[in-house]
Parts: structure tokens; C-alpha cells; sequence
């Protein structure tokens, strides 16, 4: 039984004033079919293989198929017009792009809010932004798991708007050169969800869209095989439901009912909201907790083959469908769990990934001052084929958990558990000298492990020396807080910025006053943006100018040069002092020296040899044999 919903209709009245003339109507018709079926050819034999590979069901392959020709249909003009521009071309790695995540309400209030805000988005020198989970989701806080709990995929949360406003914002974001990121919760549903109430009343059509179980012997055997996802604020992989005298699963939350993709019904449905979305005008869909998807007992049920057959279907589709959108999977495992991800280069799964553990790496080494472990982590990404696109950031929406290379930190002499305790420690201020302000998350008092909650401004020691009203202190902390921007714009891939760090908002505590909120300390960095920083851009000297201004000329100066595309090769330099990170990258005839000191001291960096070069940011041209780095300082240094 498909509830594939149905399309609103024009009215008589409404196409007549917009139909073309009847020649110029056939021929644009004539030429969407061929490019429609172009690209069908291209991606169908593969496609089938896939799909009956996995469920063995042709007429729910020829349903898909359909499906896909009627979402092509109706996919407006300006989209398919945006999607020829981008086929084929990996539009996503323009050495221009930057990124920004944004929590509608917390940054403009509605989606209309967030277009009327676009002069500012356009200033902070965005080209991508990621709006965090806008669908329709319980309205008690408390089961919305920050929107990941969806409700319904086709509505958007009424407090923040409609599906028409989040296709006005879409245009006019494209009329500015910016796209728009989304969430595309995949494993699980609100219990709220249409097809959950359906199948909690007992309809086993719906039933069999989740995972039901009352047999205790199969629910022990699948605790004792499966990791739990949060063990101390949410133990547990089953909910009781005793109106069913049964289990449903809920990895994440009791409130979240994983999705069974076992049934066709259940991907194919999914394709079309998926679909649905891509036609409103977004540009790259977030594949939410993306490994968790294909269940199977006996195993693990991480990063199952089905798993990326299914994200491979994914490719295919949006290939043909809507090439102009791109996939960016969050797979937050352990670096050779995500490689995967990316395909093979004949055979593509997502187009970008979180670059998770060189996030967390970054972190150590501030705590640290130490880029061994950094440097090593560089290596790796560097040594990967040059399609691979990694998304890099340096805080987000969500904690900072220390997956890192535990192996080789012990043969330095850090053994995993006390090395987690002192990072926590550091971070949450409680080790002599540590000007960081971070509360723990999701913290297991008895294993000791926990993960890490802040913003960049208050990681960095904003927060601190502006409470302590120490202006030493604050200078240091934001040349930390800049010189780390300029890490992350040195790498190769998209940047991505958290709203609010580009002013240095500081730590949110009025969560902890907030029922519905103060059990989850990841709050504290969603909290609303505060626009009266955005007025001090402009006072010359305020922590805001110092911070917004050295980013827009990092910024100005990663645009301008070549040097800094995708496609440059990147080496990372073992350098004699750890606390220096030193990367070289290399296109056509420019050479750059990007050299970071992570320490809170000067260092003198010597060049290999006298080098003619030109510092980038001070515009000194010179012979060069040696440079002092201050301490939490860098140089951009172009060799001539």
C-alpha cells in the first residue's frame, strides 16, 4: 500500500496565464525529456541491480521509477536550470565557498526572519548555509531531540514557518550565489510520525515499517551485540509499548522509532520525501546517523554493505533526479569506518563527509600544544585521492567527542582513559593555566568517559579573560581563536563556520534555567544568536571587529588565490619543534607555507634555505630565512 501523498493541482485559470506558446511548450518539453531520460540510461541498469539485489520486488522498482519521472516534472524551472549548470561538475569545492550552521530561531526566528537576514549572511562572506532541523517535530521540547525527532517530512515545525517559505528562501538564496543545507533525519522518526501512530493502533502495514519485537531471547541477543548510542542518557535499544505488549527499537531515544529498511516501502518512501525536499530548493542533503540505518542481527548494525548500497541507490537517484543536489553524509566513526562513505571514484556514495576526527585532533593539540598526533591525522586526508571532500569545521551543533588515534598517543606515553580525563579537564578549565570554559556531555561516571560542550570563543579563552577583564589574556585568546580560522581555511575541502563564531559568542548557560533543556548540556552552544555583537563589527577595537575582520581578510585572501583550490596538493612538514604545524600547499607555479604555532610562547621557524616570498596578510615581500611566530600565531607565506 503506497501513502506517496498527492501533488497539489494548478487551477484552469492558473496555467492558462502561464502557458507558453504551444511550439515553444513542445520543444521545451521535448528537451526536458531527453535530458531526463539521458540521465535514466545512464543510471538505471545499475539502479535495478542495486534495488532488486536488496529487496527483490520489480513492481515497487518500476513504482520508484515513476516516482522519480513525476518528481522530475514537477521540479521547478530555475532548479533543473541550477542542475544542468552543476552536473558533472563538483561545484561544492569551489575554493569560494564558505559555510555557516544556523538554528532558524535562534538566528532569525522563522525562515522568513533568515531572509531578511540574508545582507548580513551575504557580508560574513557565506556562500552555503546549513539551516540545523526545521521539519515539524513534537511541540514538547523535551521528545524533539533539538528537531531530529521528525514528525512529518513534507511540514515545516509551524513555529518556524511553511514549506512555501522555505521555497522563497531557497530562491533567494540562489539569487546570491548561496546554498541551502538541510537534515535529512534518516533512521528514525518522532513516534509522532503518521506511520508510528498507525503502527502503535496495531495497522501491521505500518508496524512493519519499524522494528516490533516480543521475543525477550532476540531483544537480549541484540543488546548484547549492538553498542548502545547514549548509554547514560538514554540506556537502552527498545521501548515497551503496552498497549502492544511489545518492544519497538529506539537506538537513540524512546521517542525516536528506528526505521526498518528491510521493507522497500519504507526506502521508497523515504526517496520520495527526500525528493520532495530537493524540489523545494535544497542543495545538499545532511544524511543524518547515516550508519545506523540497515539493521541485522548477529552483528554490530555500523556500516552494514546495505548501508551503502542504500547511499549508493541515494547517488543515483539525485543523479537523475536532481544532479545539482549533493549528499554529505555525518558519519561519526572512527576514520577507516568513514572512508567508505566517500564510494570509489567510479562509484560515488556522498559527495562530502564531516571531517570529525581531524576536528577532535585539533582540539588535542590546543590542549596539548603538541601537533604530532595532528600532524599525522593531515597525513592521512592528505594522502587520500583528491575527489574526496571533507566538510571541516571546528565546532558545531552538537559535542566534541575524543575519538582519536589512542594507539599511537600510547606509544607517546598517553594512555586513552587519563588522556580523555585531562582533555575534559582542560578544557572545562580545571588544569593550571587553561583559559577554556566547556561543560561536560553524556558523562559516564563510571568508566570516566564523557564528551565536551562549548563554543569556539569560550574553548579559546574569550570568555575567561572578558569575565576577569584581563586585556593580555584577550589579545592571546583571539589570536588562538584567528589562527585557528586560519588552520581551518588551510585545509583542502568546504570550511564550515557555527553562527556566532565568526563575533565570538561566548558560552549560553540560560539552558540550565530551562526544564526542557538543562538535562542536555549541549545547549549551551544553541543558544540564540546575539545580533547586539553584530552592531559591535563595527566599533573599532571590540573583541567583535578584531575577530569578524581578520576572518573577512582570511577569507578574501583564500578567494584570491589559486593555491588554495581543492585540487592543490597539500604536504604536511615534519618540523623539528612539535609545537609548530607546518602545511605546504601547491598549484601551477605557487607554493604557500601555512605555519601554525600551538603554543604559548613565541617560536622561531626556520625556512629550507633563504625563500623569496610574500606574507599574504601584511603584504611583505622579501628574502626570508627565518620568521618568529607569537605565541597562537601563524603565517600565510606565498614563495615566489
Amino acid at each position: 500500500m503506497a501513502d506517496t501523498k498527492k501533488r497539489p493541482r494548478r487551477t484552469q485559470a492558473d496555467a492558462a496565464a502561464a502557458r507558453p506558446h504551444p511550439l515553444a511548450r513542445s520543444a521545451a518539453r521535448a528537451r526536458a525529456d531527453a535530458v531526463y531520460f539521458r540521465r535514466l540510461r545512464a543510471a538505471h541498469d545499475e539502479l535495478r541491480w542495486l534495488y532488486m539485489e536488496l529487496y527483490d520486488n520489480g513492481a515497487m522498482f518500476a513504482e520508484l521509477v515513476d516516482e522519480m519521472r513525476a518528481f522530475y516534472d514537477e521540479r521547478p524551472e530555475a532548479l533543473r536550470a541550477l542542475d544542468e549548470r552543476r552536473e558533472g561538475r563538483a561545484w561544492y569545492r569551489d575554493r569560494d565557498m564558505l559555510g555557516m550552521q544556523i538554528y532558524v530561531d535562534n538566528f532569525a526566528g522563522t525562515l522568513r526572519g533568515v531572509q531578511d537576514r540574508l545582507d548580513y549572511v551575504e557580508r560574513c562572506g557565506v556562500t552555503y548555509l546549513h539551516l540545523m532541523p526545521f521539519l515539524d517535530t513534537p511541540s514538547d521540547r523535551s521528545r524533539s531531540d533539538g528537531g531530529y525527532a521528525v514528525k512529518d517530512f513534507r511540514r515545516v515545525n509551524p513555529e518556524l514557518g511553511t514549506m512555501d517559505d522555505l521555497a522563497a528562501l531557497a530562491a533567494r538564496c540562489h539569487e546570491r550565489d548561496i546554498s541551502l543545507c538541510m537534515d535529512f533525519v534518516m533512521n528514525h522518526t518522532s513516534e509522532d510520525h503518521e506511520w508510528a501512530r498507525r503502527a502503535r493502533a496495531g495497522e501491521g502495514e505500518y508496524m512493519s515499517r519499524y522494528f516490533f519485537e516480543s521475543n525477550q531471547a532476540v531483544i537480549d541477543q541484540y543488546d548484547r551485540e549492538v553498542p548502545q548510542v547514549f548509554p547514560t542518557t538514554a540506556p537502552g535499544q527498545w521501548t515497551y509499548l503496552p498497549e502492544r505488549g511489545q518492544c519497538v527499537m529506539t537506538q537513540f531515544y524512546p521517542y525516536q522509532w528506528d526505521l526498518n529498511y528491510r521493507n522497500p516501502r519504507v526506502f521508497n518512501e523515504m526517496m520520495y520525501n527526500f525528493l520532495y525536499l530537493a524540489n523545494q530548493g535544497i542543495d545538499v542533503m545532511r544524511l543524518d546517523a547515516v550508519p545506523y540505518i540497515w539493521k541485522q542481527l548477529g552483528t554490530n548494525c555500523r556500516n552494514l554493505p546495505q548501508v551503502h548500497t542504500i547511499v549508493r541507490m541515494m547517488r543515483l537517484i539525485s543523479e537523475v533526479v536532481c544532479p545539482g543536489v549533493a549528499l554529505l553524509g555525518e558519519v561519526v566513526m572512527e576514520p577507516d569506518k568513514v572512508l567508505p562513505y566517500f564510494g570509489t571514484v567510479e562509484k560515488p556514495e556522498c559527495h562530502m563527509l564531516y571531517n570529525v576526527t581531524t576536528m577532535a585532533t585539533t582540539w588535542h593539540t590546543v590542549a596539548c600544544r603538541d601537533t604530532r598526533l595532528l600532524r599525522r591525522q593531515l597525513d592521512v586526508v592528505c594522502g587520500l585521492p583528491r575527489e574526496y571532500t571533507f566538510l571541516n569545521y571546528l565546532r558545531c551543533h552538537d559535542d566534541i567527542g575524543w575519538g582519536l588515534d589512542y594507539p599511537a598517543l600510547e606509544a607517546w606515553g598517553m594512555e586513552e582513559v587519563a588522556h580523555k580525563r585531562f582533555l575534559n579537564d582542560y578544557f572545562c578549565g580545571r588544569v593550571p593555566g587553561s583559559t577554556s570554559r566547556g561543560v561536560l556531555y553524556n558523562a559516564d561516571p563510571v568508566t570516566g568517559d564523557a564528551r565536551l560542550c562549548a563554543t569556539t570563543a569560550s574553548l579559546c579563552g574569550i570568555e575567561a579573560a572578558g569575565f576577569e577583564n584581563d586585556e593580555a589574556q584577550m589579545d592571546v585568546a583571539v589570536r588562538k581563536d584567528v589562527m585557528l580560522h586560519a588552520y581551518l581555511l588551510a585545509q583542502s575541502g568546504l570550511p564550515i563556520l557555527y553562527s556566532g563564531d565568526e563575533v565570538g559568542q561566548v558560552n549560553d548557560y540560560s539552558y540550565q534555567e530551562d526544564p526542557e533543556r538543562a538535562d542536555d548540556s549541549r545547549y549551551i552552544h544553541r543558544g540564540r544568536f546575539d545580533w547586539v555583537l553584530v552592531d559591535r563589527i563595527d566599533e573599532s577595537g571590540t573583541v567583535q571587529q578584531r575577530l569578524f575582520d581578520a576572518l573577512q581578510e582570511l577569507e578574501a585572501v583564500r578567494r584570491a588565490h589559486g593555491v588554495f583550490d581543492a585540487d592543490a596538493a597539500v604536504e604536511v612538514s615534519d618540523y623539528s619543534d612539535p609545537a609548530i604545524l607546518w602545511l605546504t600547499r601547491r598549484a601551477g607555479d605557487e607554493t604557500l607555507f601555512a605555519i601554525f604555532n600551538f603554543s604559548d610562547e613565541p617560536r622561531e621557524v626556520w625556512m629550507p634555505g633563504e625563500v623569496s616570498c610574500e606574507d599574504l596578510l601584511t603584504g611583505e615581500r622579501g628574502a626570508l630565512e627565518r620568521t618568529e611566530l607569537p605565541a597562537w600565531d601563524f603565517a600565510w607565506l606565498l614563495v615566489r
